[in-house]
């Protein structure tokens, strides 16, 4: 794929900065950054503001066609404005789970009135979505879900469990993976539901991390309800529209994600030269690696973007996990033994937020073992264990 820019992409680029530029003021930049890894949940009307913001400016849904209400950006535009966003370092979006998962799953999958209904409110940053994949048994194992749904006249009806719902607490709606067909095993018999969150048959309980904050939550579902056209696809189709929406994820998004990932590590660097532990002959030479290693992501990004294989995607989760938590890990060595005391009563400085949340990075988007064994039997076709 050629993504050298051409004089209408760098014309657009310029668009984005402008635009950036003038609106990324005030409480809008003082949020940008703010927290540390895992902290994105905090600030939240700011940070809901801020999409709107976007919505206003027609910077959400950019991929999506004019006939649904996005600009039809292709690759090179996405990349744009995704790189832009990322180095001037503007606040973590609220809606992730809206715009890049749901938006373009109900684009694809969904009836007319799905998206008539569910992509203007999303474009225009006022209903916000969680994911409802995982539970207690089914994390990286999707297929093993338990929750179930039984129509019941115009209405699904609900029950069961989801666990590590990022940002359930403040998400308006999820789109959840439930058993629709009892007696059903693995992939089949699965729907792919679109659940209101504020509702009585609802409950959100918050998972305090390691970190000391609640980024994420378990839902239980007890007798909740949905209207029964909101099935996205036909009943029992939902692994396919589930590993649609998967495919959605890993998009240009990574590349943004990478530009994170860099100014983390200039940071560490910053650290390392006013502590002097870049004198260290060891300290120098983890630096050096990272940054070897984030050229080398973004290579196999770049190499893989738009593609659709599945162990693409897994190769790159298998690169920048781990990285990550090598980051983190020289993010506190640079200090030494300073980096094992906190504030009062468990304040930590970003370093420490950094190394302490991206213990995850292995597990989270589908744990390294299960990346490998995706590898294993899809591109190198070996047997199933």
């Amino acid at each position: 794929m050629d993504l050298r820019p051409t004089a209408a992409d760098e014309a657009f680029r310029l668009e984005v900065r402008e635009w950036l530029g003038e609106h990324l003021r005030g409480e809008f930049a003082e949020l940008g950054g703010a927290g540390g890894p895992g902290r994105e949940h905090e600030g939240f009307e700011v940070r809901l503001a801020w999409e709107q913001e976007l919505g206003k400016g027609g910077w959400i849904g950019l991929d999506l066609p004019p006939e649904h209400g996005g600009r039809g950006a292709g690759l090179d535009r996405q990349v744009i404005w995704a790189e832009e966003y990322a180095r001037v370092g503007a606040p973590a979006r609220v809606n992730h789970m809206g715009e890049h998962l749901l938006a373009p799953t109900v684009a694809h999958f969904g009836t007319d009135a799905q998206r008539q209904r569910f992509l203007p409110p999303i474009l225009r940053g006022e209903e916000l979505w969680c994911q409802g994949y995982s539970e207690p048994g089914a994390g990286s194992d999707l297929a093993a879900v338990r929750t179930r749904a039984r129509l019941d006249g115009g209405l699904w009806r609900i029950d069961g469990q989801k666990v590590w719902t990022s940002l359930a607490e403040d998400a308006d709606w999820c789109f959840a993976v439930v058993r629709t067909e009892p007696g059903t095993e693995r992939h089949r018999g699965l729907s792919y539901l679109l659940v209101p969150m504020k509702q009585p048959g609802v409950e959100i309980r918050p998972i305090v991390q390691i970190t000391g904050t609640s980024e994420f939550s378990e839902v239980f579902f007890e007798d909740a309800t949905t209207d029964a056209a909101n099935v996205v696809g036909e009943p029992g189709e939902g692994w396919k529209v589930a590993m649609g929406t998967l495919g959605f994820e890993r998009g240009v998004a990574t590349l943004a994600q990478q530009i994170g990932f860099g100014r983390e590590l200039d940071a560490v660097i910053a650290s390392a030269r006013e502590t002097g532990a870049v004198e260290d002959p060891e300290i120098a030479a983890r630096l050096v690696d990272a940054w070897i290693e984030l050229r080398t992501m973004r290579y196999q990004a770049l190499r893989t973007l738009g593609g659709t294989d599945p162990a693409a995607a897994s190769i790159s989760k298998l690169l920048w996990g781990p990285w990550h938590q090598r980051l983190g890990e020289l993010a506190v060595d640079v200090h030494g033994a300073e980096a094992t005391t906190v504030g009062a009563p468990y304040e930590l400085d970003g370093d420490q937020a950094l190394f302490l949340y991206s213990r995850a990075d292995t597990i989270y988007a589908g744990s390294n073992e299960v990346q490998r064994n995706i590898i294993a039997e899809r591109m190198l076709g070996l047997p199933r264990s």
